[in-house]
């Protein structure tokens, strides 16, 4: 098996003790790119099997792996990873940074296990412990292709294992970009849009080598937010485009997972849309929601790409405060006579060196502020779909087809 592996990846190695993950990584990983539970235990220890400082250990993996998720590095965690809680906070890293979550999963026979492990004089813990571990796998196959990994190799016998090969994949994350606002469901126009932004019409790819990148809010309100989905879930799977996740997308993400959130802005409409696809789609577009980020850093950290946007205070960092402003930008936390949020301009005295592009709050026409720029020009309100052209910092906009949703206050005139 041949296996491509960007340089901006998360890589989970899941498998049960001694099936030979750590082998497999010091063979085909740098030391400096493999996060080790063992390593940690050892440091804290000098005894990597000293099982009393396993929380202590997996504090320090978790601490490491988000710096370097937060410098776009590749990074490999080596543990046996097998519980889904585990994975779940790793997957939220790999998300909240926009890397890529690949899982390597070493799926030996139970003979061959309890063989390696009965003939590891460093392994002190019971073979009662390994059978637990070995029970849990039917659990993770069921489970994983459903948590949000971009991709999942299966490693099933040793020789498997010995022949898989590794190419470690450079990612471009320095453009050029062109990155369009809020679409929410507006299919035709985007193909509109697409077309003058000269991306071939059957493959959408770029001539010239650029890269789409989504500012979020991909449903709600338009006629087509099914074939929005669709389209940019390609997009994004065959590498020719990035998405941020916007507030209607992320209240879609929570519906789909069961929660209680109102039907309103929108979403009953794009849940009827869904509720006429296969029950297979619907999954698809969860874990994609699910592993899309809030936010991403692109050409060397030249270049932030958030929904609502994002202080320069708040890049690089995690958490709900980060969270929240990507979604929903800054407030007073005060309504208006409409009863909307009343919104700060955090871009009037933003003063960072990164270019800030976004959306969220429509606009007459897109201008820049302090390094900044709003391109969600209300293509569903009747307005225009419009994207930026990075590094060039040129405006291309199609149309609205018809005003598919009145806006409950004007476009804001910057």
């Amino acid at each position: 098996m041949e296996i491509e592996i960007p340089h901006r990846a998360l890589v989970l190695l899941i498998g049960v003790s001694s099936a030979g993950k750590s082998s497999f990584a010091r063979r085909h990983f740098k030391s400096t790119q493999i996060v080790s539970s063992d390593h940690y235990r050892a440091v804290l220890t000098d005894d990597e099997n000293d099982q009393t400082v396993t929380g202590d250990a997996f504090r320090l993996v978790r601490i490491i792996v988000e710096k370097r998720l937060q410098r776009g590095l590749l990074t490999v965690i080596d543990a046996t990873n097998l519980k889904a809680t585990d994975r779940r906070e790793y997957l939220d890293m790999a998300r909240q940074y926009g890397v890529i979550a690949i899982a390597l999963v070493f799926r030996l026979p139970a003979s061959v296990l309890n063989g390696r492990h009965q003939a590891r004089p460093d392994r002190n813990f019971s073979a009662d412990i390994l059978q637990r571990q070995i029970e849990m796998m039917p659990i993770l196959d069921r489970n994983l292709p459903f948590e949000g990994f971009q991709a999942i190799y299966t490693l099933d016998s040793p020789d498997e294992i010995e022949q898989t090969v590794i190419h470690q994949k450079a990612s471009r994350t320095d453009g050029p970009f062109d990155i369009i606002g809020d679409v929410h469901g507006c299919y035709e126009e985007l193909l509109e849009l697409l077309a003058k932004l000269g991306y071939e019409a059957a493959t959408f790819q770029s001539p010239t080598g650029r890269k789409i990148v989504f500012v979020g809010d991909l449903v709600d309100r338009g006629p087509d937010s099914v074939a929005v989905l669709r389209l940019v879930m390609q997009l994004v799977d065959q590498g020719k485009a990035l998405a941020v996740l916007g507030n209607h997308d992320d209240k879609l993400r929570r519906k789909l997972l069961g929660r209680n959130v109102d039907m309103t802005h929108g979403l009953a409409e794009t849940i009827a849309q869904l509720d006429a696809e296969p029950p297979a789609f619907r999954q698809q577009v969860l874990t994609f929601l699910e592993r899309t980020p809030y936010y991403i850093r692109l050409d060397n950290k030249r270049l932030i790409v958030a929904h609502a946007g994002l202080r320069e205070d708040l890049q690089g960092r995690s958490g709900e405060s980060v969270r929240a402003f990507c979604l929903f930008g800054e407030t007073t936390g005060e309504v208006d006579a409409q009863g909307l949020p009343v919104r700060i301009n955090w871009a009037s005295s933003y003063q960072g060196k990164a270019v800030v592009v976004y959306g969220h709050t429509p606009v007459s026409e897109p201008v820049w502020i302090n390094n900044a720029i709003d391109v969600d020009t209300g293509c569903v309100f009747g307005g225009k779909l419009t994207a930026l052209r990075y590094p060039e910092r040129q405006l291309v906009s199609v149309p609205a087809k018809q005003t598919y949703a009145v806006a409950r206050r004007p476009f804001l005139t910057l």
